[in-house]
């Protein structure tokens, strides 16, 4: 494979290929820890009007790019635009998280909401936007939200503690939870498949609260519409690398990597590298998985867990990433000595 400047490394490497170093991108890298970052919003307003506004949001994609160089940009969007889409009001409370109404606790409401998929549109300016802009050796990276976590909070109408009431209901009405998920999986396909189009290089799917579920209801709700979303995607751009993110997902993982078709699966911080590289299917690429307080503490054990993670996954496929998303507080000069020591190799 060429290391030209145009050679695109992270892509490489989810097409199965091993790189040493490994490529590097951070979950959450456009975003508050950058003084940048700060300086648009106070400028431009909230989140959700930033990331609505194409213009402010190329401009956020790209920051991390230009400022470390990472070999991936992550699209710079929430995984609630998809409900919004799908008919939900959606907003921001300051300082305290996304709101949804109305709420999906039955199947009238369900049917109240009435899809627009135009409200996506600002999203596909976006990665156009970016698309134009990015050095040519950066992979560009969409997302979407798995199903599970986004029914979570078009259930609840927000985050929840150990999402208690989308639990609930896929125990008391899994015929409701059916119809949910198979309105995001619809919508999410479409989203995704227009994202690839727009002119991302590859797409991440986000299931931040994976590890809430038994093993039955992670079979149902997390692995089976994975597998639906994935299949549906590849039918449309078989040649666009997906990546699945299970946090939580546990010793759950391997069933997921096997059963859910993704191209490469993402580690959380809980996972122990060791056990993925042995227990996951053989050169599938794998992406992690940094605890992003290590990140914050930086030093020696900064450098340790580096070493450790490169150490355990270097016998195949690997994207270097946090275990979940950067932390507000993480000193930049803590992520150039993390990219410092994955691009220089150890220094002790």
């Amino acid at each position: 494979m060429s290391d030209s400047p145009t050679d695109k490394s992270l892509l490489a490497v989810l097409r199965g290929e091993r790189r040493d170093p490994p490529p590097v991108w951070f979950m959450r890298q456009a975003g508050r820890y950058l003084p940048e970052y700060r300086a648009l919003r106070a400028e431009k307003g909230g989140f959700l009007a930033l990331a609505m506004d194409p213009e402010a949001a190329t401009e956020i994609t790209i920051q991390p790019i230009r400022r470390f160089g990472f070999d991936g940009a992550i699209l710079f969007s929430d995984i609630l635009v998809v409900p919004m889409a799908l008919g939900q009001k959606l907003w921001f409370e300051t300082g305290e998280g996304p709101r949804l109404a109305p709420t999906i606790t039955d199947g009238a409401t369900l049917d109240t909401l009435i899809e627009d998929a135009s409200a996506l549109d600002p999203v596909y300016a976006t990665v156009r936007g970016v698309r134009a802009a990015l050095p040519a050796s950066t992979t560009f990276l969409g997302f979407a939200g798995s199903p599970w976590t986004v029914a979570t909070y078009m259930i609840a109408g927000q985050g929840s503690r150990e999402q208690a009431e989308a639990r609930r209901l896929a125990h008391a009405d899994p015929g409701l939870m059916q119809a949910l998920v198979d309105r995001i999986e619809a919508m999410t396909i479409a989203y995704l498949a227009k994202q690839i189009e727009a002119g991302v290089d590859a797409v991440q799917l986000f299931d931040s609260w994976a590890g809430s579920l038994s093993p039955a209801q992670f079979e149902r709700w997390v692995i089976a519409p994975t597998a639906r979303i994935v299949a549906g995607l590849k039918a449309l751009h078989p040649d666009a690398p997906i990546i699945a993110f299970p946090k939580g997902a546990g010793g759950k993982l391997a069933a997921y990597a096997r059963e859910t078709g993704a191209d490469a699966v993402g580690l959380d911080e809980t996972v122990d590298p060791r056990w993925a590289a042995a227990a996951l299917p053989a050169g599938m690429p794998v992406q992690g998985n940094l605890d992003p307080l290590a990140l914050i503490a930086g030093g020696a054990v900064l450098d340790d867990a580096i070493d450790g993670i490169v150490d355990a996954l270097g016998d195949r496929p690997h994207v270097f990433n946090l275990g979940h998303g950067i932390q507000q507080d993480t000193p930049i000069a803590h992520v150039e000595q993390a990219l410092a020591r994955l691009r220089g190799g150890k220094t002790s």
